[in-house]
C-alpha cells in the first residue's frame, strides 16, 4: 500500500511540475511585449508613465505582488486604465508571464 501511495505521489509531483508555469519563458514574452514600458527589471519607464500621464507601479513593489494570479491575468488580458490588453499574450504564455513578474520580487 505504502509503495502505491508513493508511486501515486509521485506522479502527482512530475504532473505539477509539467503544467507549472514557466518564469523563464515568460521572460521572453516580458522582453517582447512588456519591457517597453515597465522596464527591463520591473520598473517603470518614467517617459512612458510622463507622456501617458500615468502613475505605474514597479513589477517588484508590493502593491503588484500582492494581486493575485487571476487579477494579473485578467490585467494582462482585458488591460486597465490606460493599459490596453496585450493581445498578443495569451493562453499558457499569460502564465509564464506571471510566474516571470513573480520572479522580480525575489
Amino acid at each position: 500500500m505504502q509503495n502505491i501511495l508513493a508511486v501515486v505521489t509521485l506522479v502527482i509531483l512530475c504532473a505539477t511540475a509539467a503544467l507549472a508555469a514557466n518564469a523563464k519563458a515568460g521572460q521572453a514574452i516580458y522582453d517582447k511585449s512588456c519591457k517597453s514600458c515597465h522596464g527591463a527589471d520591473g520598473t517603470p519607464n518614467a517617459a512612458v508613465a510622463k507622456m501617458m500621464k500615468v502613475d505605474m507601479k514597479d513589477l517588484k513593489s508590493t502593491d503588484v505582488q500582492a494581486l493575485s494570479d487571476e487579477d494579473m491575468k485578467k490585467i494582462v488580458t482585458e488591460g486597465k486604465g490606460k493599459m490596453r490588453p496585450v493581445k498578443t499574450v495569451s493562453g499558457p504564455a499569460v502564465d509564464d508571464l506571471i510566474a516571470y513578474v513573480r520572479s522580480l520580487k525575489k
